[in-house]
Parts: C-alpha cells; sequence; structure tokens
C-alpha cells in the first residue's frame, strides 16, 4: 500500500489488489496512523488503484455528499476484449444476485434494482483496447457488467466472461477529484499492466 496524501483529515492511498477495500485496508491504515479510518467508497477486491478514506466523522460525512452530489468525480483505466466505441455514455438497471455474488443487467425496474451510469473513451482500440471511463453511480461491479453485457467483458474477469489467462480484472482507479478546503484536489495513478498502452498516446 503506497500513501499518495494524508493530513489531518484524510488520507489517499494506493489500494493493492487482494486487499478488502472496506474491512482489510482500513484496518491497516488504522494501525500504521494510530486513529480511526472511516470509509467511504469502496473498490472490488480484486481491483486497485487510487481511494480516500476519512480520518474523522466530519469529513466522512463531507466525502459522502461529495460522492452522493456527483461533485466526486471517479475516472478508471481498463482493458477489455474486443473494440467498445469510441465515445459513449451508458445507462442500465443492474440487479446483484448476493448469492452468487454477481451482477445482471435488467430490463425493468424491481426491488433491489439500481441505475447505473458511466462514460466511456476508448484510447486505444484493437484486439484488446484500452479504456477510460467516467463512473457516475457506484453499483457493485458496474464497469465489469456495463461492458461485459454489450460483448467487451474485462480482461482476466473469469467471473464476467473473460478467457484471458490473467487473473483479475484489468480494472484500475485511475483518478479520484473531489472538492476540500475550498479547492480541487487531484490524485492520479497509472497502473502498471497499462504503462505500454498509456505510453503509445500522446495523452488521455
Amino acid at each position: 500500500m503506497e500513501i499518495v496524501y494524508k493530513d489531518q483529515n484524510l488520507i489517499v492511498c494506493i489500494k493493492p489488489v487482494g486487499i478488502d477495500s472496506q474491512h482489510e485496508l482500513p484496518v491497516q491504515l488504522s494501525e500504521l496512523l494510530k486513529g480511526q479510518i472511516y470509509d467511504v467508497h469502496r473498490l472490488d477486491i480484486n481491483v486497485g488503484g487510487i481511494m480516500v478514506y476519512a480520518r474523522n466523522r466530519k469529513t466522512a460525512a463531507m466525502l459522502s455528499r461529495c460522492i452522493q452530489e456527483g461533485r466526486m468525480v471517479k475516472e478508471y483505466l481498463a482493458i477489455v476484449h474486443g473494440q467498445p466505441p469510441e465515445q459513449a455514455v451508458w445507462e442500465d438497471l443492474l440487479w446483484k444476485d448476493s448469492r452468487k455474488n454477481k451482477v445482471y443487467v435488467v430490463k425493468r425496474e424491481r426491488k433491489g434494482v439500481r441505475k447505473a451510469k458511466l462514460e466511456l473513451k476508448t484510447l486505444q482500440p484493437g484486439e484488446k483496447s484500452l479504456v477510460h471511463i467516467r463512473l457516475y453511480t457506484g453499483r457493485s461491479h458496474q464497469i465489469r457488467v456495463q461492458f461485459a453485457s454489450r460483448g467487451f467483458p474485462l480482461v482476466g474477469d473469469h467471473k464476467y466472461g473473460s478467457r484471458d489467462k490473467r487473473t483479475a480484472p484489468q480494472l484500475y482507479s485511475y483518478r479520484l477529484t473531489f472538492p476540500y478546503q475550498e479547492k480541487m484536489m487531484t490524485f492520479e495513478s497509472k497502473p502498471e499492466w497499462a504503462d505500454e498502452m498509456i505510453e503509445r498516446e500522446t495523452n488521455i
């Protein structure tokens, strides 16, 4: 785990793949910083990248409001099978089967169904494409399901259709932006697995 920023109110870190973001990582941070840690968002255990945690209840409430009001911008990088549209906004209805820990796109609203929205830009198209994603809603497995349901499963995501030899989805919380103390804070980290593809792009 790498700490990117910390002060008396919050801490920004890079979550490693394989660490639980709601239990294991807060405990590690609490032991390291000798204080309470409050989680305000999550990443799947097999997904890594930038995360922010609060160090007191007031900051946790502030960050939660940012998320609820759409003022925290979450951006991801992913490698997917196939070639998605150059640019698109996808909106779906998602339902989670908790017994299977699997999420499905459904056609109508009912109990337990949640609206999901993301915006994508294909940075480098090909048999496997590098994609930039702006996430507007934070549903369980959202990015993985929305891409897989359209025939573009994330490379390494065996739960949702990938047959690649990699053992974890090639998905990374790449950039996080939110208002804090009267200014916008932006934190960024690029994943190792995408370095070669990113270097071939002039910018993202």
